[in-house]
């Protein structure tokens, strides 16, 4: 992680209280509880088979809009659980970096300054600074 110099206007970093650590831990393992739920009941979406769901002993349906349709939400079902996978990826990844280095917590990974207390209540799990996150979303247009 090569830190550059903090952008103009960011504060420099300085560590965490106690009390701000164990609420930002608070909150990354509820975010966490509420993710495995939610891919618990993709689980149970995906080990449902199309017999199970409707009543119907036969493994096909009979007509083509309905096998559309189990097709499509399928095809939901597995997008919203891999997008809840890769924010449980994000929200593991603060937990280690709070459990690890607790003194390094909310500092950006871009330029090491400080990310504002504000952005990390609305997303517990940020590893950069507004600055830095912006230059990066910018980059990729």
């Amino acid at each position: 992680m090569t830190m550059t110099k903090p952008p103009a206007g960011a504060k420099a970093f300085k560590p965490m209280n106690k009390k701000n650590l164990a609420y930002f831990e608070k909150r990354l393992l509820e975010e966490r509880k509420r993710v495995l739920k939610e891919l618990g009941h993709f689980d149970e979406a995906f080990g449902n088979t199309l017999q199970s769901s409707d009543g119907d002993l036969s493994s096909h349906s009979f007509h083509m809009a309905d096998q559309g349709t189990d097709a499509m939400e399928r095809e939901k079902a597995f997008l919203f659980a891999s997008k809840e996978g890769r924010f449980l990826w994000h929200v593991d990844e603060a937990l280690r970096r709070l459990y690890r280095k607790p003194e390094a917590f909310g500092q950006c990974h871009s330029c090491g300054g400080e990310i504002m207390y504000e952005r990390l209540d609305a997303l517990p799990h940020a590893r950069y600074c507004i600055e830095c996150k912006t230059k990066e979303e910018d980059g990729k247009r």
